[in-house]
């Protein structure tokens, strides 16, 4: 039997879903379900745990976890979309919901959003209503987030992030949006992630499946997992998925990447 294990599910666009191998822990990185638009260039049906906040939260409750935690990259639509509505939806259904987000985008920008969707922001936002900035720590149930940098921009001119996210003793790398940077080497060195999650959508608004894969060599991961691409006509479409797993094994043969459609789930275990 594995010491560690991971289930990740790619919910299209940039959104995942992580959860431990025993149910009791379950991650969501970024909120965009029932709007999302990732699913139809795959030619895959939305399913229904996505396709409305109902949906969504009998998927969830029916999981019975202890513990869920949402965490937010950034405040572009592709990622926000659906944060409150999904927020306030669990918290309704008396789920352990929390969320963590860069904490100057929490206290500034957001603060009004979650009052005005009801969120009761001592109780569901991380860190006593605070968040988490970059170099920050969020802890719920048996979840770890660890705040890292991101290159990108937002909406209300606080920082991008990426995550480290430890769940079921797995570590993986989230990306966010975001370009190459040298500092992933850093993180890296610093956290020991065990799974690389990168966008590649290129475009005019990430770095594609070159740079993604040059992210997954200076992280240091074993596995890797491509995302946010394909859910708009300006990115990389499915075929991009193929060409970055080409590119991460020219790099080193020993990385096994997993290049899986919206709604496909890949378990981690070491």
């Amino acid at each position: 039997m594995a010491d560690r294990a991971a289930t990740l599910r790619w919910c299209g666009g940039g959104i995942v879903e992580i959860a431990s191998s025993d149910g009791k822990d379950l991650l969501f990185i970024d909120a965009w379900f029932w709007n999302n638009a990732g699913w139809e260039r795959f030619d895959v049906a939305k399913p229904a745990e996505y396709a409305s906040p109902e949906g969504f939260v009998d998927y969830v409750t029916a999981k019975d976890p202890e513990s869920v935690l949402i965490a937010l990259t950034h405040d572009h639509g592709d990622h926000v979309k659906d944060y409150f509505e999904a927020l306030r939806a669990l918290s309704d259904a008396g789920v352990n919901v929390r969320t963590t987000a860069q904490a100057d985008l929490v206290q500034f920008h957001l603060m009004d959003q979650y009052t005005d969707a009801g969120i009761d922001v001592e109780t569901v936002v991380a860190n006593s209503g605070r968040g988490a900035n970059i170099g920050g720590t969020t802890r719920h149930g048996g979840m770890t987030t660890w705040t890292v940098p991101a290159v990108h921009s937002t909406t209300a001119g606080f920082p991008a992030v990426g995550y480290v996210v430890e769940v079921g003793g797995v570590r993986l790398y989230c990306s966010g949006d975001t370009d190459l940077f040298g500092d992933m080497a850093l993180i890296g060195e610093r956290y020991d992630p065990d799974v690389a999650v990168v966008c590649i959508g290129n475009g005019p608004f990430t770095m594609g499946p070159d740079g993604a894969a040059r992210a997954v060599k200076m992280l240091g991961a074993s596995h890797a997992v491509p995302i946010h691409y394909a859910h708009n006509p300006l990115v990389r479409q499915p075929d991009a998925g193929p060409e970055f797993e080409d590119l991460v094994s020219q790099q080193d043969s020993s990385i096994r990447t997993h290049v899986i459609r919206p709604g496909d789930s890949v378990t981690f275990e070491f």
